[in-house]
């Protein structure tokens, strides 16, 4: 089984229409027929909600101004992931459950925030777990809780407040995005499960969006994972990319945290990556990927960098199952 740790599914059906239902877009290629023909079995899907600074760069208009139209958003794609029947895994009996019968032709997900202004207070944390949300990044670019990519800045008090409350509902944190200050607040007194999952190296391509050795080997040192990006921008500084890109990330990855048991897949290739840019024109083409990785890694090795390791990792992080929640897993 394939995991890609990180897919923006439901922005890109409400913003962009490229339905997940649907064969992929025009120069797109991610919809849930690409991902289970290509063996991907689990994705890690966001509610990822853009701030309207975003408008001219991303060239959108679905953009939020406050943290209330933010919660709408996000609550929309929300209603997205069950309107397609997305299985959820929200606990460690599902993903027992999930991975121990899972064939192809399957696809499960686990909810990830992407930026953290749709939760209006950390008091609302505990509404979002219901509805399944189990891994929040608290930055894109910069939001209430947190400096962000080309915002610096660290955790703010409510930041500090929206870590404590998610260490008490065993939610997972996710570094991706964080500003370097961020990045050492949330170092210094996080004390739950932490990926990054989808951050490549910053001393192959510049920039505060990659993360640093020292990152993530800390993340690493942590238990946690890092999972590599497929977007152009993070794989070169220009260039016309290739999977050979994504090897070498994955190289210096696994050199910077001790071995690829740490290194995983967060392709974000359904997070406005037109193919005629990134490194595959077709997600059948992640088939490649794991004869190239055989060239440093062994069998086992390269079985963990395409799926095993996240799945390791959620086995250890996901909270046990509660004697009561929500009755539907949708």
């Amino acid at each position: 089984m394939i995991v890609d740790a990180h897919l923006d599914i439901g922005w890109n059906a409400l913003a962009d229409g490229r339905g997940f239902l649907g064969p992929p877009a025009p120069r797109y290629v991610i919809s849930r027929d690409s991902l289970i023909g290509a063996g991907v079995g689990l994705v890690f899907a966001t509610l990822y909600t853009a701030p309207a600074l975003a408008r001219r760069a991303m060239r959108t208009r679905y953009v939020y101004e406050n943290a209330h139209e933010a919660h709408i958003m996000a609550r929309s794609q929300v209603s997205y992931y069950r309107a397609c029947e997305v299985q959820l895994i929200r606990d460690s009996r599902d993903l027992e459950r999930y991975v121990g019968g899972w064939r192809r032709g399957q696809v499960a997900a686990v909810m990830l925030m992407e930026g953290a202004d749709p939760i209006e207070t950390p008091s609302q944390l505990g509404a979002w777990t219901d509805m399944g949300l189990r891994i929040i990044g608290p930055a894109w670019s910069r939001t209430r809780y947190s400096g962000g990519t080309r915002a610096p800045g660290g955790l703010t008090k409510l930041g500090v407040q929206l870590l404590k409350a998610m260490r008490r509902k065993h939610v997972i944190l996710d570094l991706s995005h964080m500003a370097d200050q961020a990045v050492a607040d949330a170092f210094e007194m996080w004390r739950g499960p932490i990926i990054a999952s989808h951050s490549n190296a910053r001393e192959l391509v510049s920039g505060d969006r990659q993360i640093t050795s020292a990152t993530a080997a800390e993340i690493a040192r942590r238990g946690g994972i890092v999972g590599i990006s497929f977007y152009p921008n993070h794989l070169r500084s220009k260039g016309k990319t290739s999977l050979e890109d994504v090897v070498r990330h994955a190289v210096h990855h696994a050199r910077s945290t001790g071995g690829p048991e740490h290194v995983g897949l967060g392709t974000d290739l359904d997070g406005g990556i037109d193919s005629r840019y990134g490194p595959i024109a077709d997600l059948n083409e992640l088939k490649q990927l794991r004869g190239m990785l055989r060239k440093h890694f062994s069998a086992a090795q390269v079985d963990g960098v395409m799926g095993e390791n996240w799945i390791a990792f959620l086995r250890r992080s996901l909270p046990a199952p509660t004697a009561t929640r929500p009755t539907s897993s949708r």
